[in-house]
């Protein structure tokens, strides 16, 4: 939680995530994009300050981070990846936004908390990390408290996560894939098993099992989230035999069956269609095999 730092101690990690956006390296790719000079050449193609695409209550998350009030969201634009069949591109591929100072980001993290929500939940910051810091800085200093969510891709960097350390109470991190082809052909993200596995390892390693209130809301610890793919390119049964043997059996898992074509995945055959009800069954099968047992899986249609 943020009252565990003191002002020094803040200073210090916001010092030292800015000094990754110099010749960026927040995520793996380690580009070297000058973005304190506001250079855009970077893979994300994004600048100093954040680019926000919407700001609101959001009762769609999984139930212990939506919970009666909704989960505090703020979507931000552009990506570290660029997956060909995303739900979001008009936010993580196009960049729709609008750029914000920290202290403006700060304002509206506090007129979140403000409409009652129970959590601030940032979907996809790794590329904005240092400005996010800063913008914290600025609402605990006018009263904000809330857990904070790192809703992220996955694909992240060991050192971006450490700086977190202390800072994020629960994360949510996508694990894709299982193997790498898949994860270049379909991402552009060279090395993702190797990259994705260490970030989950630290993110547990930080945060631990999840943890929940007496109302069900979660307060601490891991949920990972696993999209079902068409034809099984997501690799589920390599993604479930790592989290239960190298994370916990008692980790919280979000198995995902809402995959539909979007963006160009009508460039990919293997994706240009829905998942059937027999893959998306084959998956929860797999994760019971696991004995994996908290967690969510959906209703399918």
């Amino acid at each position: 939680m943020l009252h565990s730092f003191t002002q020094s101690d803040f200073d210090e990690k916001i010092e030292a995530a800015y000094a990754l956006m110099k010749q960026c390296r927040l995520c793996p790719r380690a580009c070297g994009a000058e973005r304190l000079e506001n250079d855009t050449s970077g893979f994300c193609r994004s600048g100093r300050n954040p680019l926000i695409a919407s700001v609101t209550p959001h009762y769609g998350e999984e139930p212990p981070l939506s919970g009666v009030s909704g989960s505090g969201t703020i979507f931000f634009g552009n990506c570290s990846l660029r997956c060909v069949y995303c739900q979001n591109y008009p936010i993580s591929q196009q960049g729709n936004g609008v750029e914000r100072t920290p202290g403006e980001l700060a304002c509206q993290m506090l007129w979140l908390q403000e409409q009652g929500c129970h959590n601030l939940n940032l979907v996809t910051p790794t590329h904005f990390m240092p400005p996010v810091l800063a913008a914290l800085r600025i609402a605990r200093e006018r009263g904000f408290d809330l857990p904070i969510v790192y809703n992220s891709s996955g694909y992240e960097s060991l050192e971006a996560l450490r700086i977190l350390d202390g800072i994020v109470d629960i994360y949510l991190p996508d694990m894709r894939y299982s193997d790498d082809e898949p994860a270049m052909h379909y991402s552009e993200a060279p090395r993702y098993r190797e990259i994705n596995r260490a970030a989950v390892r630290e993110m547990f390693r930080q945060v631990g099992n999840l943890v929940l209130d007496g109302r069900g809301i979660a307060q601490r610890g891991l949920i990972v989230r696993h999209l079902v793919l068409p034809g099984n390119r997501s690799g589920t049964e390599g993604t479930m035999r790592f989290l239960a043997g190298e994370i916990s059996r008692d980790v919280w898992i979000s198995l995902m069956g809402q995959y539909f074509p979007a963006y160009r995945s009508g460039e990919f055959g293997s994706l240009a269609r829905k998942v059937t009800a027999e893959e998306y069954d084959d998956a929860v099968g797999i994760m019971e095999a696991c004995d994996l047992e908290n967690g969510w899986i959906q209703e399918f249609e």
